[in-house]
C-alpha cells in the first residue's frame, strides 16, 4: 500500500498528458528518479491561440504563491490515529474530530471526502497583526526557517503567538499563503452541489475574494454577507466604529445549488391576507411597476368600468399581452375603485424568505451572546474569547435543503459549528454530520481556560461538544440526534523508513528490521491508515473478532477486513476470504515465508476473486 496521502500534482500531470501527450516529458526529482513532467514552453505552444503573451495580464499574485501551489499538490507520509478514549460514542457516531494542522489533514482526506462535503464553514485567524498565523514551513525562506525569527521558540516549539506586524515585508503575502493551498484543497472535497462560508474582517476581504474568485472561479460567487456581530459601538475606533464582519460564500459549481431560503415566520407572514376569500388562500398585493424604464411597457389599461388607468413612470412590469392574461387568471385584480391594478403574490407559492446579505446581530446572534454561551456551557469559565454564535452557523445550514448533509470546519476552533449542526439536528430529526479540525494550539498559561485545565484549544472544543450535547438533550428530552464524536490525531506514518525506501537498507541491518510497523503502532492504528490510504470515510461502523487466535476487524460490513497478527494461518486466510470482502489486507509480517503470501494470493483468486489483497 501506498501509506501516504495523495500525489495532485503527478494527477494533474496525468490529466494534461490525456489531452496533449507530446508534452509531456521526463525530468529528474529531488530524489534524484526519473518522473512525468510538462513541457511548459511546447504546452503554451499548443495553446497559442488562448495564451497572452507579453508581460501585462490581469492576475493576482504574491511573494510564495507558487510554493503555496506546491505545497498544496505535494504528498505527505502522515496518518490518522485514533483516540478512543477522547471520543463519545465510538462504536456509534458518524461525527470525527480530527486534531492536527488542517493543511495536512485536508491532505489525507482528499480520497476518503472527495466530492462528499456539501457545506464547509471556516472562521481562519484574521490577519489583524497579533493573532495566530499558521507557521507553514514553505512560507519561509531558510533564513526564517534556521535561525527561527518569529516562527519558533528557542526548544524549537511553534511559536503559536508569533504577530504578522503590518511593518513586516511578508505582512500579506503570509496570510495568502496560509489561505490559499487550504482552499485549494478544500475545493476538492466539496460536492457538485456544495457551498463554502468563508468568515473574515476587512483586512484581507479583498485577498480573500481574489483568491476565492480563482480557486472556486468568479461565476461561483454567491454573495458577500455582512453580519453584524455587536450592537455596542466602539469609542477607542478612530474613524469608525467597526460592527460587522464579512462572509463570502461560493458554490462549486452554482448552476447545481439549490435556491437560498429560510423559513416563513409569522413576522414574515404578517402582511399576508385574503380579503377576497381567494381560494388560493393568503396573499398581500405586489409591486406592479417596471424596475427599469422600457418604452413597450407604457401603455393604458382599461378597467371593467370603461376607467384608463395610465401607466407608471417606468411602464408596466410586463407586456400588454401579459397584462391581459394575468387579469384574466385573477393574479392581477383591480382595485375597489377602479383607479388602479393589484398583483396577487399568494403565501402558498412562496417555499420560503429569500435571505438578505445583511444579518443583524438580533436574529444571528452576537459575539457578545456567543461569549456568553460558551461561558455558561463551562459553569462561568470563560475559555474561549472570540466563538461565533450558533444561531451565525444555523442560519447558514438552513440554507441547505438537505438535512442529511456532511458539514466541514477545518478551523472549528471552540467547535461552534459542531454546537450548531447537533442542534439543528435536534430541531427537525436531521442526519447531518460534521468534521471538525483543529490544530492543538496551546492556551495561554495565564488564562482562565489553562487555569480550568484547558492546555489547548482542541481539548475546549471536544469538551464544547459534550457539554453542548448534554445541553440540548436537557432542552429537547424527546429529540434524537448523533450526539458522539470520533477523535483522530495526524501523526507521523505507522510505517518505519525502510517501508518507503527498503533499497536504503544493507542485508546486515535487516535483522533489526523484522518489522515495518513502527513498535508504538496498535492494529486500529494500522486500520485507520489503511482506511486513508484505501480512501474509505472515516465514521463507518466497525467489528473486531478472533478467528483462530487471530483478530480480524471486519469495516462496514465487508468494505474492508483486515488481520495484523503475526504468522496467520491459512484457516483465517480462508474464512476471510470466504466472507468476500471488497478489500482485504494484512502485514508483511503475518507470512512466515514468501511462498506463504504468494498462497494468500491463490486462495483469494479461488474463493473471492473480485477482492482486492494488499499488503503492509
Amino acid at each position: 500500500m501506498r501509506m501516504e496521502s495523495e500525489d495532485i500534482q503527478r494527477d494533474n500531470v496525468a490529466k494534461i498528458a490525456a489531452l496533449f501527450p507530446n508534452c509531456v516529458t521526463e525530468a529528474q526529482g529531488e530524489d534524484g528518479h526519473l518522473k512525468k513532467a510538462i513541457n511548459f514552453e511546447l504546452l503554451k505552444q499548443m495553446l497559442s491561440d488562448s495564451v497572452i503573451d507579453g508581460d501585462e495580464a490581469y492576475e493576482f499574485t504574491w511573494v510564495g504563491k507558487k510554493a503555496s501551489i506546491v505545497e498544496a499538490n505535494r504528498p505527505i507520509r502522515k496518518t490518522l490515529r485514533p483516540v478512543k478514549e477522547d471520543s463519545v460514542n465510538w462504536d456509534t457516531t458518524e461525527n470525527l474530530y480530527i486534531e492536527g494542522d488542517n493543511l495536512e489533514v485536508l491532505k489525507l482526506l482528499q480520497e476518503s471526502y472527495l466530492g462528499k462535503v456539501k457545506m464547509i464553514y471556516i472562521d481562519p485567524p484574521y490577519n489583524t497583526g497579533h493573532d495566530f498565523v499558521y507557521p507553514d514551513s514553505f512560507i519561509m525562506d531558510n533564513e526564517d526557517y534556521n535561525e527561527g525569527t518569529g516562527y519558533f521558540d528557542e526548544e524549537g516549539n511553534v511559536n503559536y503567538s508569533r504577530e504578522n506586524s503590518e511593518s513586516s515585508g511578508k505582512y500579506h503575502s503570509d496570510w495568502c499563503s496560509m489561505i490559499y493551498p487550504r482552499l485549494l484543497l478544500a475545493r476538492n472535497l466539496l460536492s457538485d452541489d456544495g457551498v463554502i462560508f468563508i468568515s473574515i474582517d476587512d483586512n484581507e476581504l479583498a485577498n480573500l475574494k481574489k483568491i476565492c474568485e480563482e480557486i472556486f472561479g468568479e461565476e461561483n460567487f454567491i454573495a458577500n454577507i455582512v453580519w453584524k456581530h455587536t450592537q455596542q459601538s466602539k469609542n477607542d475606533e478612530l474613524f469608525f466604529s467597526r460592527q460587522y464582519n464579512h462572509t463570502l460564500v461560493y458554490a462549486t459549481n452554482k448552476n447545481n445549488v439549490a435556491r437560498f431560503y429560510f423559513e416563513r415566520t409569522e413576522e414574515d407572514n404578517k402582511n399576508y391576507s385574503n380579503p377576497d376569500n381567494d381560494p388560493k388562500g393568503a396573499w398581500r398585493a405586489g409591486d406592479v411597476r417596471s424596475p427599469n424604464y422600457r418604452r413597450t411597457l407604457c401603455f393604458d389599461i382599461v378597467a371593467p368600468n370603461g376607467n384608463i388607468i395610465k401607466a407608471p413612470a417606468n411602464g408596466w412590469r410586463w407586456s400588454e399581452e401579459s397584462v391581459k392574461e394575468k387579469i384574466s387568471t385573477g393574479e392581477i385584480k383591480f382595485k375597489d375603485d377602479y383607479s388602479g391594478i393589484i398583483r396577487k403574490i399568494y403565501l402558498c407559492d412562496q417555499p420560503g424568505r429569500t435571505p438578505e446579505n445583511l444579518w443583524e446581530g438580533n436574529r444571528f446572534g452576537t459575539t457578545r451572546q456567543a461569549a456568553s454561551m460558551i461561558k455558561d456551557l463551562f459553569d462561568g469559565i470563560q475559555v474561549f474569547d472570540t466563538p461565533k454564535p450558533i444561531e451565525l452557523i444555523k442560519s447558514m445550514i438552513q440554507l441547505l435543503p438537505d438535512n442529511n448533509s456532511l458539514v466541514l470546519d477545518f478551523f472549528s476552533g471552540s467547535a461552534t459549528t459542531a454546537h450548531a449542526v447537533m442542534d439543528m439536528n435536534a430541531h427537525d430529526n436531521g442526519q447531518r454530520k460534521f468534521i471538525m479540525v483543529q490544530v492543538a494550539e496551546p492556551c495561554a498559561e495565564n488564562s482562565a481556560a489553562y487555569k480550568a485545565g484547558y492546555k489547548n484549544i482542541c481539548e475546549i472544543g471536544k469538551e464544547r461538544i459534550r457539554r453542548a450535547a448534554k445541553k440540548i438533550h436537557e432542552d429537547n428530552p424527546d429529540a434524537t440526534f448523533d450526539d458522539g464524536f470520533r477523535v483522530l490525531k495526524l501523526d507521523d506514518t505507522n510505517m518505519k523508513d525502510v517501508y518507503y525506501a527498503a533499497g536504503d537498507y544493507t542485508q546486515e541491518m535487516l535483522p533489526g528490521m523484522e518489522s515495518n510497523v513502527k513498535s508504538d503502532r496498535t492494529d486500529l492504528d494500522l486500520f485507520f491508515g489503511c482506511l486513508i490510504d484505501w480512501g474509505l470515510p472515516l465514521s463507518l461502523p466497525y467489528t473486531s473478532e478472533t478467528i483462530d487466535d487471530c483478530m480480524v476487524h471486519t469495516y462496514n460490513d465487508g468494505d474492508l477486513i483486515a488481520c495484523f497478527d503475526e504468522n496467520v494461518p491459512e484457516s483465517v486466510i480462508k474464512t476471510i476470504a470466504k466472507r468476500q470482502p471488497l478489500r482485504a489486507v494484512f502485514r508483511d509480517s503475518s507470512f512466515a515465508s514468501s511462498p506463504e503470501k504468494i498462497n494468500v494470493g491463490e486462495i483469494f483468486k479461488s474463493l473471492a476473486p473480485d477482492t482486492r489483497v494488499k499488503v503492509i
